[in-house]
């Protein structure tokens, strides 16, 4: 079972190398597709120099959802897993979160619930989490407890069959919100997060976008 693992990068000069050696580490097949997304930072620069994995380049920031759209279309594995490029997750998780997929099939997708495994939260993060994972529910009968994990594992004909239009961070309830509608059962493994105290790109708008995200796919 070959893993295609997509990583939206922007400005993580600090951790993307680290990140990297670290998924290498992981004993799966695997590809790796990295899209910079418009970094003002080095990088861009210290990407060019690592090998064996493949690469996209925007010319300026479009987002992370343009991002794991752009890295979807070059990947060939069996299981799609987005990741995250700071160091808040932890790579050797891939190994729990792809046992469901030897017991189900390919016919259900992957969370990582960083709750469910006791993550290390911000306080506002974690209400902000709470607060829509409470909607979430409400509006697609879900029984999820991290809607806005990075971990979402699916199978790459499930992933390509959402048709994902998102641009920006309304890319994670995008995904959600078409799994639930579907019926397409979703699978919950205990993570492990750590939540760096800087660097964080998300902003309280993106809260009530992805509100807004989730009202919008229920109704259409």
């Amino acid at each position: 079972m070959k893993v295609s693992i997509i990583i939206p990068v922007y400005n993580e000069e600090k951790t993307i190398e680290k990140v990297i050696a670290e998924i290498k580490k992981v004993p799966i097949e695997k590809e790796l597709i990295v899209v910079d997304d418009g970094s003002s930072d080095r990088t861009k620069e210290i990407l060019k120099n690592i090998e064996d994995i493949k690469k996209i380049f925007f010319d300026k920031n479009q987002g992370k959802g343009s991002a794991i759209r752009a890295g979807l279309r070059l990947a060939t594995g069996d299981i799609v897993i987005i990741q995250d490029a700071d160091l808040e997750y932890n790579p050797f998780d891939y190994l729990k979160l792809l046992k469901p997929f030897l017991k189900h099939g390919k016919g259900i997708a992957v969370y990582g619930s960083r709750f469910k495994g006791g993550g290390k939260f911000l306080f506002l993060s974690r209400l902000a989490n709470i607060i829509l994972n409470f909607f979430t529910n409400l509006l697609f009968g879900g029984k999820i407890s991290d809607m806005e994990t990075c971990y979402k594992v699916l199978p790459r004909e499930i992933m390509l069959s959402l048709n994902l239009k998102s641009k920006r961070f309304e890319i994670e309830p995008e995904i959600t919100a078409k799994l639930l509608k579907k019926k397409i059962k979703i699978v919950e493994i205990p993570i492990s997060y750590e939540a760096r105290k800087v660097g964080k790109k998300i902003k309280p708008k993106d809260g009530i976008i992805a509100l807004f995200t989730l009202l919008y796919y229920r109704i259409a």
